[in-house]
C-alpha cells in the first residue's frame, strides 16, 4: 500500500494514541520518535504503563492538583464526579472517557489518556524530526501497551513511514495468531519483543497469558529475515532469576537475525500512574536491581556467546 498523497494517510482507520515522545534514545537505535498505542491483550503485574492497558480512553487523576473548583461535576454527562467531604472521587463505572472534565479543568487534575489520531496527524509530527533520524540512524518506533493490537493500523504507520524514507520499528509482546501479525512485521525494519518468562505456569501467573505463541513466533520472526531484539524487564521475585534468563539465553541463541538481548532494569515510573487510575500496583514495593545482580545476569549473556546489553 503506498502512500504517495496525503488522501491515502486519513482513511477510515484512526489508532488511540496516548503519547508520542520526540527525542528518545531507549527505542531502538538513534534517535526514534515513538508512538504509544493503548491497549494490551496482556496485564502483566509490573507494567510502567498502566494507563495503556484498556483499549479506550481513559481518565487520569491526580488529587495534588485539584483545587476543588468543581467544573468537572458540572460538565460529566455520566455523573461519575461527585465532590463531597472537601474530597474528589471518581466513579470509573461510570465514566465514559469522553474527555469533557478534562477540558474544563483548569489545575489539569484532570486528563485525557488516548487520543484518536490518524496516520496523517502522527506523520505530521513524527516528519518534523526527520534530519535528527538520518543523522543518528534512528527513525520511528510504534509501541504501546501493546501496538499490535491496532494491527491495521500499525501497517498503515509502516507504509506511511516508508514512503518518508523513515526507519520503522515496533515493540511487541508477539502473543498473537502469527497469520494475523505476519504482514505487519514483513514491514518492519526491526522488531523488540519481550521474552518475559520461559515458564510458561509463571507467565500465565504473572501476565494473564501463557507463553505458547510468544515462543513460537519469535521462531517464525527469525524465519522472516527481519532482524529483532529480545528483551526481559527483570522484575525482582519474578523474571530477575538465573534460572530464567539462562532458559532465555538457550532458546534464543542460535537464532539467525538476533541482534542482541537486552536486560532491562526495573522501572518504578508508573507508580503515580497507578494512583491516578485508582489501580492496585502489585510492585509498588519493589526496587531497581543493584549493579553487582545487573553483572551476573549480564555475565549469562556474555558466556553464551551473543551480543547483549543491560539497561
Amino acid at each position: 500500500m503506498m502512500m504517495d498523497d496525503d488522501n491515502k494517510l486519513t482513511g477510515a482507520i484512526k489508532g488511540i494514541v496516548t503519547e508520542i515522545q520526540r527525542f528518545s534514545l531507549q527505542d531502538g537505535p538513534g534517535i526514534r520518535t515513538t508512538v504509544f498505542l493503548k491497549g494490551c491483550n496482556m496485564h502483566c503485574t509490573w507494567c510502567h504503563n498502566p494507563e495503556t492497558l484498556k483499549h479506550m480512553p481513559e481518565i487520569m487523576f491526580y488529587p495534588i492538583r485539584c483545587i476543588g473548583c468543581g467544573k468537572c461535576v458540572e460538565v460529566c454527562p455520566e455523573g461519575a464526579h461527585t465532590m463531597g467531604n472537601g474530597k474528589h472521587t471518581i466513579d470509573r463505572t461510570l465514566c465514559v472517557g469522553c474527555g469533557k472534565c478534562a477540558d474544563a479543568c483548569y489545575a489539569e487534575a484532570l486528563q485525557l489518556c488516548g487520543k484518536r489520531m490518524s496516520a496523517k496527524q502522527i506523520m505530521d509530527e513524527v516528519e518534523q524530526d526527520k534530519p535528527y533520524y538520518d543523522n543518528s540512524n534512528g527513525g520511528m518506533t510504534i509501541s504501546g501497551g501493546e501496538c499490535l493490537c491496532q494491527s491495521p493500523f500499525v501497517e498503515q504507520l509502516l507504509d506511511a513511514a516508508h514512503e518518508k524514507g523513515i526507519h520503522a520499528a515496533i515493540e511487541t509482546n508477539l502473543s498473537f495468531d502469527f497469520e494475523r501479525i505476519e504482514d505487519v512485521l514483513r514491514k518492519c525494519d526491526l522488531v523488540m519483543f519481550d521474552i518475559k518468562l520461559m515458564d510458561d505456569e509463571a507467565h500465565k501467573t504473572y501476565t494473564g497469558v501463557s507463553n505458547a505463541k510468544v515462543l513460537a513466533n519469535a521462531k517464525k520472526l527469525d524465519e522472516l529475515g527481519v532482524p529483532f531484539i529480545v528483551r526481559t524487564p527483570l522484575i525482582p521475585g519474578v523474571t530477575d532469576t538465573d534460572e530464567n534468563v539462562s532458559a532465555i539465553v538457550d532458546y534464543i541463541k542460535d537464532m539467525k537475525h538476533l541482534v542482541r538481548y537486552e536486560l532491562l532494569n526495573f522501572n518504578t515510573l508508573g507508580g503515580a500512574k497507578y494512583e491516578s487510575l485508582s489501580a492496585d500496583n502489585a510492585h509498588a514495593d519493589a526496587r531497581p536491581l543493584a549493579k553487582a545482580r545487573l553483572d551476573e545476569l549480564g555475565a549469562i549473556i556474555d558466556r553464551a556467546g551473543i551480543a547483549g546489553k543491560v539497561v
